[in-house]
């Protein structure tokens, strides 16, 4: 089969020049055309098969953004792409986008959940081939697409002059908002819609203006980050950008680059102890080419990808890859702070990282609203994570809902149990790192030193305030891997789904899993496994890896108005070594 001159010409060069010497872009064309050929085998496998049924296995939801990847293969000049001219690419995405064209007749492609998405995905293949469809297909493709376009128009217009685009001021989340400018942007040009163009481009250029001077825009709340979700408000910034040239945009991309890629783990998984949506997250395969207009961006957006599954990637990320592939901007690297021995990250908000050696430790005294009528939102009620090189988390600051057992700090006042710090504060030294926490009845600090060796020690000093609390406790949340052995001064069990509740006598001080040893103050209880809150289900995990080990350390203050402050009324010491 003949391909275009430009892409024989492009393959000649094999591989010489900057480009094909470096890992991305070229790896994305691997990964699609992998994708291409699943995509292609699935659609054998069930002939004639509606939209719901190929989306019903593991893996396949969100289909309509299996259209962008061969389209990209067959259009995208890339020397690591051998697809490029290939008209069975071309055949595939005709019959992806044809496919899409009959569900949104029959009512079946709107209708579902986050259908915008699937629009955004459609209409990146569109503009690709536009010019390869043909005009019945073209008409046919363009009304799709415009129909759908249409339902966002007037809330979209209704709410671009509100205070702030969070979840306080609009209707929908701060990230599906900026999607919904991105296709106003794009759909415009391509449709003969000037007032989509520019309304689109007015509501993006207001997320440039809004975004926090940490990099982020949040979406409970302006002055605290989603960090997983910000990827794809980012990623519309990014587009923004791609199509205005704005100066200004390109600052916040900067911005938005020296945060993500020092709030993630060496290990690719961003740091949990940041995101009020989510308590786990993948590694981020979703707007990689929005770091790319600089060379650490680009040396941050390649680490991310050298941690991404080698092969059989899934629907939502295939198509991710496929955008990456087309706003990539190749160039020098420079190596993320995950390859550096030690670095330290302070933001403007009271949150930190420090990597010392093989550990990662991260602080937060971050504290929101309780909104309990939304099931979407966790309370930020976590405070300190750990990370081993050799183990991965150790101590998760992940957050929850409706359970104060796994809030860092709880007080029982009056029979009501409180779980949020009223106040908080964080200092970041070089010799060490102090968290403050203020409660009720109490404030915490949390003073970490340098790591010696195998051995990180956390030091907790409670200072009493005014009348005590009934009762009081101190709990840290510890990611236990089910299947291995879990081990105290007393008892051995292997962790499964059977409780473990280990009283103070038992545990006798010590945790032992997955290399790491817990070295735990006298009183301290462990309680396995424990479900927390998923906002998906709006309900407890169920799934066994999802769950939590729990290390309860109860507390006694003495109480009284005379002194009111008592300082360093209680201490503790925890100690955690990998061998």
């Amino acid at each position: 089969m003949r391909q275009p001159l430009i892409c024989l010409i492009l393959l000649s060069l094999g591989c010489a020049g900057t480009a094909s010497a470096q890992y991305l872009p070229g790896r994305y064309y691997t990964w699609l055309d992998e994708g291409a050929q699943r995509i292609q085998r699935h659609l054998q496998a069930s002939p004639g098969a509606e939209l719901k049924q190929l989306e019903q296995p593991a893996g396949w939801n969100h289909f309509p953004y299996a259209v962008l990847t061969p389209a990209v293969l067959y259009k995208q000049q890339h020397p690591a792409n051998p697809r490029c001219g290939d008209k069975r690419m071309l055949s595939l995405a005709l019959q992806i986008g044809d496919l899409l064209v009959k569900e949104n007749e029959k009512g079946g492609f709107e209708s579902r959940p986050d259908s915008w998405w699937d629009v955004y995905m459609w209409l990146e293949a569109y503009r690709l081939l536009r010019d390869d469809l043909g005009e019945a297909r073209r008409a046919r493709w363009q009304w799709a697409l415009e129909t759908n376009i249409a339902t966002i128009v007037h809330e979209s217009r209704a709410w671009r002059d509100v205070p702030w685009y969070t979840s306080a001021f609009i209707g929908t989340s701060t990230n599906h908002y900026s999607l919904w400018a991105v296709n106003l942007m794009i759909a415009g040009p391509l449709f003969h819609k000037p007032e989509w163009t520019t309304l689109g481009k007015q509501i993006l250029q207001r997320y440039v203006q809004q975004q926090h001077e940490d990099g982020f825009w949040g979406e409970r709340s302006r002055l605290t980050p989603t960090i997983g979700y910000d990827h794809l408000t980012m990623s519309a910034v990014a587009l923004y950008y791609e199509n205005t040239r704005d100066s200004a945009a390109l600052q916040a991309l900067r911005r938005s680059t020296g945060f993500h890629k020092y709030f993630t783990y060496p290990d690719g998984q961003p740091v949990e102890t940041l995101n009020d949506r989510n308590r786990y997250w993948h590694v981020m395969d979703w707007g990689q080419f929005a770091f790319s207009y600089f060379p650490d961006g680009r040396g941050y957006a390649e680490f991310l990808a050298r941690h991404l599954p080698e092969h059989d990637l899934d629907m939502d990320a295939l198509g991710r890859i496929a955008q990456n592939a087309v706003y990539y901007h190749a160039g020098p690297t420079a190596p993320p702070p995950q390859l550096q021995q030690a670095y330290s990250r302070q933001l403007q908000i009271p949150a930190g990282i420090r990597k010392t050696g093989p550990w990662v430790v991260n602080l937060s005294a971050l504290r929101d609203t309780p909104l309990p009528l939304s099931q979407w939102f966790l309370e930020r009620q976590a405070h300190v994570s750990v990370w081993h090189e050799k183990t991965g988390l150790i101590l998760t600051a992940a957050n929850s809902k409706n359970q104060p057992e796994l809030a860092t700090f709880n007080e029982k006042i009056g029979g009501k149990v409180y779980n949020l710090p009223i106040d908080g504060k964080l200092s970041m030294e070089a010799s060490g790192d102090r968290l403050s926490l203020g409660f009720q009845r109490f404030f915490a600090d949390l003073t970490t030193t340098p790591p010696t060796g195998k051995e990180l020690s956390l030091h907790w000093s409670i200072t009493g305030m005014g009348p005590a609390p009934e009762e009081a406790q101190l709990a840290l949340q510890v990611t236990i891997q089910p299947g291995q052995s879990l081990d105290s001064a007393e008892k051995h069990t292997t962790a499964g789904k059977d409780p473990v509740l280990w009283t103070a006598e038992e545990l006798g001080g010590l945790l032992k899993h997955n290399g790491w040893t817990l070295a735990l103050p006298a009183g301290a209880r462990f309680q396995w496994p424990v479900y927390p809150y998923n906002p998906y289900r709006n309900g407890p995990e169920y799934r066994l890896e999802r769950a939590v080990g729990v290390v309860t350390i109860p507390f006694t203050l003495k109480g009284g108005t005379h002194p009111w402050l008592r300082p360093a009324e209680q201490q503790f010491d925890i100690r955690i070594r990998v061998d």
